[in-house]
């Protein structure tokens, strides 16, 4: 190669290498600085794609899990309420063995009728007053089969929702409570038909004793439901941790950096680096050649 002043050939190719090296430099910083493989979209355009969707997929999985564990204690506050149902049934099917025997006379019926109605009340006021963050339990409300979610309080039967999509079949069921007011289980002065409605007389009290019996299982079968619904939830919950964690692992595949290849890759760069900047100081200086030759000359 001539000797020549007005390029500087070594030193262009000099610099050249210098930038692709610092470029290179630059990435292997940025990965292990990040942890991640892929910074920007010019890393890996399709890998970049794919780990977005799947972070997308696994937030809604985890709000999935969430959304499942807030239905189950709402199942609980609902569970927990029929358990005072429960005791409130038992203590009216005992007044109703007490005045259906021939030993106490009306008035005594009529006190014991009574608390028989308060009872009853009571289990009314329970049904009607059990909501979670809102939305009332027992009172019927959630009893109907068809659900309308296209109003902003949506009516029916409640829709728990923990998939990625929209699906029937795998992204949401339906949670059903039916009614368990006095009136929906048949005793109290509400009830439709006339066993359960009182005690006040003997033969009411007799009849009581059986209506009270089929709203003891009517109550159970509705605390049936909702267990069961509770453990269908808690394996809803475990199927969807499975599923966020192998997206988890998934997505770190793609898209986390692998500190040992980089740190070759880093050093690599750096050497190649320092070894560009020390040969562009020395092409830079090739010139001087030319000047000594002037000068001598």
């Amino acid at each position: 190669m001539a000797l020549i002043i007005n390029h500087n050939m070594n030193a262009m190719v000099a610099t050249r290498n210098l930038d692709t090296a610092y470029d290179s430099l630059s990435k292997a910083t940025n990965r292990l600085s990040s942890g991640l493989r892929i910074n920007t979209a010019a890393d890996d355009a399709a890998g970049l794609a794919i780990r977005e969707l799947m972070r997308s997929d696994i937030s809604t999985l985890n709000q999935g899990v969430r959304n499942a564990n807030d239905a189950i204690s709402m199942l609980q506050t609902a569970d927990g309420a029929l358990q005072v149902t429960d005791e409130k049934l038992i203590r009216m099917k005992e007044l109703a063995e007490q005045a259906a025997t021939g030993t106490y006379n009306s008035t005594q019926r009529l006190i014991i009728d009574s608390e028989y109605q308060a009872m009853a009340s009571e289990i009314t006021r329970i049904a009607s007053a059990t909501d979670f963050n809102g939305i009332y339990l027992l009172n019927g409300n959630l009893s109907s089969p068809v659900h309308n979610g296209n109003i902003m309080n949506p009516t029916g039967k409640l829709k728990i929702h923990f998939g990625v999509g929209n699906s029937s079949s795998s992204d949401y069921y339906y949670i059903q409570i039916g009614d368990a007011t006095a009136s929906a289980l048949g005793v109290g002065m509400g009830a439709a038909g006339v066993a359960g409605r009182s005690i006040s007389t003997q033969n009411l009290a007799q009849l009581a004793l059986n209506q009270i019996q089929n709203a003891i299982v009517s109550k159970d079968k509705i605390r049936a439901a909702l267990g069961a619904l509770e453990n269908r939830l808690s394996n809803t919950i475990t199927n969807l941790q499975i599923q966020s964690q192998n997206l988890q692992a998934a997505e770190s595949q793609i898209s986390d950096v692998d500190v040992a290849t980089e740190m070759t890759e880093f050093v690599r760069s750096q050497i190649l680096t320092q070894a560009a900047t020390a040969m562009l100081t020395q092409a830079n200086s090739l010139p001087k050649m030319a000047l000594q030759l002037i000068q001598g000359g």
